[in-house]
Order: structure tokens, then C-alpha cells, then sequence
């Protein structure tokens, strides 16, 4: 993985980790007191100045009520990851509105081939 690609990951999970921050509810200040760190640590998580560790990661899983592969999958390069998120994505959806998705990502996908 080249610095590029290192940078933009870690950009990745950092809006990962915000973005279920939000759906939770907690402000940067209410998720640095759980982890006994300061707000300005848990905004350099966010904005990727910041690589959280293992560790940190599970206690983040913790604090969201999420698996630790959640924090890394929706930031993930990798076909499989994006192919997980997708099918978590169209989990709640009813069986008309997925084939309606499905058509669409089709349509995109020939676009997309043909240049």
C-alpha cells in the first residue's frame, strides 16, 4: 500500500468512525470522556490526522454498538469489503426496490465499461 493509498484509508475510517458517532448520537466530546482522551485526539481520529489503533478501534466498536469490521469495511478499497457494505445496504430493502437498484447499478456498471 503506497502513502497515497495509506492516506486515504485512514481519511476513510476516520469518517467512518464520525459518521457512527452521529448515528449514535454522541458528541466528540461525549465519546473522548469514555475513552478517557481528549476531543481534539477523537477529531484527529475523525479527520485521519490520526490512526486509531487496534485497540482503540474496539473500544470504538464498543462505544457504537457496532462490529470493529464496520469502522473498517465501509473504508475499505478491497471488492470484497465494498461488495459486504453494498449487501448491508440493501438489507432493509424489500425485494422490488432492490431489483430496482440492481437494474440501476447494471445500467451504471455498462456505462462505465463502455469508455
Amino acid at each position: 500500500m503506497d502513502e497515497i493509498e495509506r492516506a486515504a484509508l485512514v481519511k476513510a475510517v476516520g469518517k467512518a468512525i464520525a459518521a457512527k458517532r452521529g448515528e449514535n448520537g454522541l458528541s466528540q466530546e461525549n465519546v473522548a470522556e469514555i475513552l478517557g482522551i481528549s476531543r481534539e485526539a477523537v477529531s484527529r481520529m475523525e479527520t485521519g490526522v490520526a490512526i486509531p489503533s487496534v485497540v482503540r478501534l474496539a473500544e470504538l466498536a464498543e462505544i457504537f454498538g457496532c462490529a470493529i469490521e464496520e469502522l473498517l469495511t465501509e473504508a475499505s478499497n478491497r471488492k470484497l469489503d465494498q461488495a459486504k457494505h453494498i449487501t448491508e445496504l440493501l438489507a432493509d430493502l424489500n425485494q422490488e426496490k432492490r431489483d430496482l437498484l440492481l437494474s440501476v447499478i447494471k445500467q451504471l456498471i455498462s456505462g462505465f465499461s463502455q469508455k
